[in-house]
Parts: C-alpha cells; structure tokens; sequence
C-alpha cells in the first residue's frame, strides 16, 4: 500500500515544483521565440537566396564544369568559384561573323563581339571572391552592370539586365545566401573588352 500512496504524493511534488519555476521558465521561453524571431528573416532570406540562386542559373556559368559518369556537370567543390585560375585559355578564336562566340568546356570563359569574359568568383572569399562586397556594392553592380557598381563593364554572356529588373530584396537575399556558402581561393582572370570599332 505504502508504494501506491507514494506516486500520488510524487504527481502532487513535480506539479508543485514545476509550478515554482514558471515565471523563470515562462522568461526563457520568451527569450528563446524572441531571438528564434530575430533570426527568422535572416534564416527566410538566406533561403530565399539559395532558391533564387539556384532558379536563376548562376551555378551554369560560375561553377566550373567537369566531366562527370553522364557528360559534363558542375564541380560542385569548386561551387561559384568562377574559372579556374590554373585554366590558361589559349587566344580567342577569329570571329567568323556577327553571332559567332565560342565557350570553354568548362562553361566559364567566353568570347564574342564583346570580347573574352570569364565568370567571376562568387564565393565570400576575401581576396578572391566578393568577400569585401558590401551589399550595396553587390546591388549597385547587377543594377549598372559595372564591376563594383561603377568600373569595369560586365560583359556578356553574364545577364545583369534581368537581375537589374530583381526587386532589393530578391537581390539582398542572393547576396545573403552568397555569403553563406564555402569560401574558395580562386583569381578569375580579368576579362577582356573588345576595342572600340573603328
């Protein structure tokens, strides 16, 4: 009988000593949801960003290809690292008229009208990457089509006009999700104008 008596009196103890802690409990419940809802729009924007990322193709030009068991495919270790910087392309081929170009198996260097471009590194590695970028420095760049918002042009195949139509948010978002992802030691080769037509 005594061991019966003794589990209604432990019900009564663990109602009455977690009753006492309430308020403390109440308190740090409020902080955690508060701190979880501080980092809710962060966590949604990098998300957000990843989505826009991946949907608008950024890894098709950015991330070097490589030959995989079914064809070529993106290196994923090297994801948005740009061209390779041990990749030497030879001289750009002769244009053999208005809509000719040329790619690079690896997807990451071109050349056209435009000149030869290569596609920059992406990731949030300081020296090499967009790693000192600001986020208006990010923006201001695929709204101008300028290198840092105001240098050099971006030259083709690299879309900045339809970026240039994103909303700030989508392009803030892109920017957050960017400074989340592996950082990799990688000097793009600077691209190369054509020169003025004479």
């Amino acid at each position: 009988m005594k061991p019966l008596l003794m589990i209604p009196g432990a019900i009564l103890l663990l109602f009455s000593t977690s009753g006492c802690q309430g308020p403390e409990a109440a308190r740090a419940e409020a902080s955690v949801e508060a701190v979880e809802a501080q980092a809710a729009p962060v966590l949604d924007s990098v998300e957000r960003g990843r989505y826009l990322v991946t949907v608008a193709g950024c890894n098709d030009c950015h991330t070097p290809f490589k030959m995989g068991p079914n064809g070529p495919e993106p290196d994923m270790s090297r994801m948005l690292a740009g061209h390779p910087q041990d990749l030497q392309m030879p001289a750009a081929p002769a244009a053999q008229g208005p809509w000719t170009w040329a790619g690079a198996a690896t997807n990451t260097a071109f050349a056209g009208p435009w000149g030869v471009s290569y596609a920059s590194n992406l990731t949030p590695e300081p020296n090499s990457g967009i790693g000192i970028w600001t986020e208006d420095l990010f923006i201001k760049a695929l709204r101008t089509g300028r290198h840092w918002g105001q240098a050099r042009p971006i030259l083709p195949p690299m879309p900045w006009q339809n970026y240039s139509r994103m909303t700030d948010d989508d392009l803030k978002a892109m920017y957050a999700y960017l400074r989340t992802i592996p950082p990799v030691a990688n000097s793009v080769p600077e691209s190369i104008p054509a020169p003025p037509p004479a």
